[in-house]
């Protein structure tokens, strides 16, 4: 019988970026290679339709979907995947590309409060312990919003005792937390993207960045500095691809005071420098690093993402962060043998447009298809450590989320090979002893 190790560093992951809201996490003591078959299952669960990550604090989990015509919170202890509340209310969203019916918004947990905002404009605040309702919005109907494209999808932001929102025209609102009651509001007529407000500490003052910009003609949208205690914008940078069927879905990078923003429609990316008496500079752009929905991570000087919004054409690639300039880009590209009812039959498959989480000296990487990678991303290349196919399903979007050793990844699509539906599926991480 193992003895498996605790895991340093643990911290919970309470919103879709994690708790350092850059897709870093600080643990330790993970499986250095996966089992043969992969990382051993500990528990699953049914989902319905949706793209949120699940969110979890101490001994609660949420899993935000859609079953049927029901938008669904449910609580479930991460452990073992047992239920310990369950909370509903109908919906009719439809997505008028032809996508998933479900939340894009993560739910957010703050202190005993949760937060949900559904793909229909549904905001809830909801009892940690019980799923009680405690205040709710409707913000599509308030605000007098039109449906997105792909409805609501920008997760909210929890900064002391407000809720952050990237709510369009306004762009941005706070709600009291407490009462959901309306703070300030602020911006301009940027609409809402689907992009994560991300706070950050920058010349010693405490600021938010949105990056906002979603169905308009024409389009616009871009990056917005503001002070969470009155909404007071600090700047406003503009930056929008110019389809008009093109959103900003990737979340800001904050770092040494600079902050860099991505999208896939023909603008690609740029670095921002935030100026101490406030404003900023532009440091450099690359329209060849446009990220379309993954956050790319920072480290030891580099960005490391994922180019492009086609999946047979996206990209892994490393830019160096003081110039803008690309050190490398790879298409890691692997065959596959299945069984189908014809016979052996071989497919192509990679990375393509996956998520990427720095962790314990590596980076895991969630292929669009199923696949989970160990990578060794350095400015000398992306070297594969390990692959392992955990299910045959499209649509894998939705960033994985890692606490306590344990590793949580949606499965947003029915597997064809194996017949197996949408689930929630906990693997187990932890180096054994």
């Amino acid at each position: 019988m193992n003895v498996l190790l605790l895991v340093s560093a643990v911290l919970d992951w309470p919103s879709l970026l994690g708790p350092t809201h850059s897709m870093v996490s600080t643990e330790t003591n993970l499986l250095q290679k996966f089992p043969a078959g992969g990382p051993p299952i500990v528990w699953q669960v049914n989902k319905g339709d949706g793209y949120a990550s699940p969110s979890i604090a101490g001994d609660r989990l949420l899993l935000f979907h859609r079953p049927g015509n029901e938008e669904v919170v449910d609580c479930l202890n991460p452990r073992d995947g047992k239920p310990i509340w369950h909370f509903a209310y109908p919906t009719a969203y439809r997505d008028r590309f032809g996508y998933n019916h479900g939340p894009r918004s993560s739910p957010v947990i703050a202190g005993d409060s949760i937060f949900t905002f559904g793909a229909g404009g549904k905001l809830h605040c909801l009892d940690l312990a019980t799923g009680a309702v405690r205040w709710k919005r409707d913000i599509l109907s308030e605000f007098k919003l039109k449906q997105n494209f792909f409805g609501i999808g920008s997760t909210p932001l929890v900064e002391g005792d407000k809720l952050i929102i990237n709510v369009g025209s306004p762009t941005v609102v706070a709600f009291d937390t407490r009462t959901g009651k309306e703070l300030w509001r602020t911006g301009n007529e940027w609409g809402p993207s689907y992009a994560t407000p991300v706070p950050a500490t920058i010349h010693g003052q405490r600021r938010v960045f949105v990056f906002a910009g979603g169905e308009s003609d024409p389009p616009n949208g871009g990056l917005l500095c503001l002070d969470p205690a009155d909404g007071k914008i600090a700047f406003t940078f503009p930056w929008r691809g110019r389809r008009f069927e093109s959103v900003n879905a990737s979340s800001p990078v904050v770092f040494n005071n600079r902050v860099f923003i991505s999208e896939c429609y023909g603008s690609g990316g740029a670095l921002l420098e935030a100026q101490a008496n406030g404003g900023c500079s532009l440091v450099w752009t690359n329209k060849k690093f446009g990220t379309h929905f993954t956050t790319s991570i920072y480290k030891d000087g580099y960005l490391y993402g994922i180019d492009g919004y086609v999946m047979q054409a996206a990209r892994l690639v490393c830019v160096d962060a003081a110039t803008g300039k690309e050190v490398w880009g790879t298409q890691p590209v692997w065959e596959e043998t299945v069984t189908t009812k014809e016979g052996p039959r071989k497919l192509v498959r990679g990375t393509f447009r996956g998520s990427l989480l720095s962790v314990d000296g590596r980076f895991l990487c969630l292929g669009e298809l199923g696949h989970l990678l160990w990578l060794d991303l350095t400015p000398q290349g992306c070297r594969q450590l390990d692959r392992v196919w955990l299910f045959a399903a499209q649509q894998t979007w939705t960033p994985p989320v890692l606490c306590r050793g344990l590793l949580y990844v949606c499965q947003n699509e029915r597997d064809p090979f194996h017949d197996t539906p949408p689930r929630l599926i906990c693997y187990d991480l932890r180096e054994p002893k």
